[in-house]
């Protein structure tokens, strides 16, 4: 198995989706995927396998965290297996970290496949997308799993912020946006004080909501994946440039928007030449405990 070497790096980037699996099913229902193209007006882009994210993230010296979204009680939709998503990470351990996601729907069971994906297969993490989930991230149901999560010593990552997947869909395609308030998830950080927690996303239309829980409770993060660097709001760079410097992280939402935009975008903004690597590799690093680095608090 090919190990990483972080020194060789350029840069980590924490959030990228596994959008099909080795047998062509998608990790979204073709219309809400077709909803989520429209959104980030990306028609026609590839739906890379995990071989070709890793080939795509080697040859720029980048890693990439990987997971998927199990949405299968609201949805419908099967989900990609996590076994599946970890097995083919670790084909690729040299640029690629495996995340899971589990459905909180699923109870005792979601919370026995948790502890197995770590314990078993190395899984580091797992992403949350409340709102296309259907739970909003401080019910109770979710708490069992986020218990095993922070027992774990792995990573609850949360979408924020209005989702592309249902845009323009009637009804949003049953997606309700109010789950992606970040306010949400600061039950979460009190009641699970220990648990590392990343809000993804610049949070539109939450974005000072986001930077308030991020402030204040020492284990929770933002990456900015999603949005083109371009548009972040100005108090978003503000912080990212001082209170939170060790706070956040490089995410570009690939395939539907490549590290390549991203980082081009990044050279442009004013962000001071010492919080740079932090942003790009140095805080991901820490949190991921990659490379022996070792996970603090950042008060």
């Amino acid at each position: 198995m090919p190990e990483m070497n972080v020194d060789e790096l350029t840069a980590i980037d924490v959030h990228t989706h596994a959008e099909i699996s080795k047998d062509g099913h998608g990790s979204l229902s073709p219309e809400l995927f077709g909803a989520s193209a429209d959104y980030f007006k990306a028609h026609g882009h590839r739906q890379p396998t995990i071989e070709e994210m890793a080939a795509y993230y080697r040859e720029r010296k980048m890693a990439a965290v990987v997971f998927t979204v199990d949405a299968e009680h609201a949805t419908g939709h099967p989900r990609i297996s996590n076994e599946e998503v970890a097995e083919s990470c670790a084909e690729h351990a040299d640029v690629l970290t495996p995340f899971a996601s589990v459905d909180p729907w699923k109870g005792k069971a979601g919370v026995r496949e948790a502890r197995r994906l770590v314990e078993e297969y190395g899984v580091r993490g797992f992403k949350f997308h409340p709102s296309i989930q259907g739970f909003s991230p401080d019910d109770r149901i979710a708490y069992p799993l986020y218990e095993a999560i922070q027992e774990l010593g792995a990573i609850a990552l949360f979408h924020t912020g209005q989702t592309g997947i249902g845009a323009g869909v009637p009804g949003g395609g049953g997606i309700r946006l109010k789950y992606g308030n970040p306010m949400l998830v600061d039950d979460v950080a009190v009641d699970f004080p220990e648990l590392r927690i990343i809000l993804a996303h610049p949070s539109f239309p939450w974005q000072d909501e986001a930077l308030a829980v991020a402030t204040h409770k020492p284990y929770v993060y933002i990456d900015l994946s999603g949005w083109s660097p371009k548009y972040f709001p100005p108090q978003l760079v503000r912080y990212a440039n001082t209170l939170l410097k060790d706070k956040v992280l490089f995410g570009s939402d690939y395939p539907v928007i490549t590290p390549d935009r991203w980082l081009a975008d990044f050279d442009k903004l004013d962000i001071k030449p010492e919080v740079r690597p932090k942003i790009l590799k140095d805080n991901a690093a820490r949190l991921l405990g990659l490379g022996g680095a070792e996970r603090t608090a950042d008060r």
